[in-house]
């Protein structure tokens, strides 16, 4: 069973913001929302974006690249790759000739709490 590690300072990231991190060689992208700090794969899913280069709108991160968006509380995908118009008749047509495209996934998370003024995460 994998331990708490510490992964920066309560004083790194202010609310509203999020940054990629490297622990123990995994990629791990750290939020701060409404005071409470979040810990998720660093990239989509989807085209392996980089999510700290995303948006932030509350606890939902966009993908810079495609526009997927994920909620950092659990992970859970909010919209999987963004389509319309030809995107979206493109996807189809591949799925009726049988190609398939990558299935919606949701964010890995990662177990979070802080001690004093050092956040630890835990990676599993």
């Amino acid at each position: 069973m994998a331990d708490f590690i510490e992964i920066g300072k309560t004083s790194d990231l202010t609310d509203g913001t999020m940054k990629r991190v490297y622990l123990e060689g995994t990629e791990i992208l750290l939020a701060r929302v409404d005071g409470k700090y979040y810990a998720t794969q660093g990239r989509c899913p989807h085209m392996r974006g980089f999510l700290s280069r995303g948006k932030l709108r509350g606890t939902v991160v966009t993908c810079p690249l495609h526009g997927s968006r994920f909620d950092l509380k659990d992970g859970k995908v909010i919209r999987w790759v963004e389509g319309a118009g030809l995107k979206s008749c493109l996807g189809k047509f591949m799925s009726l000739i049988g190609i398939a495209a990558k299935k919606a996934k949701p964010l890995a998370i990662y177990e979070i709490k802080i001690d004093s003024d050092r956040v630890m995460v835990k990676i599993s």
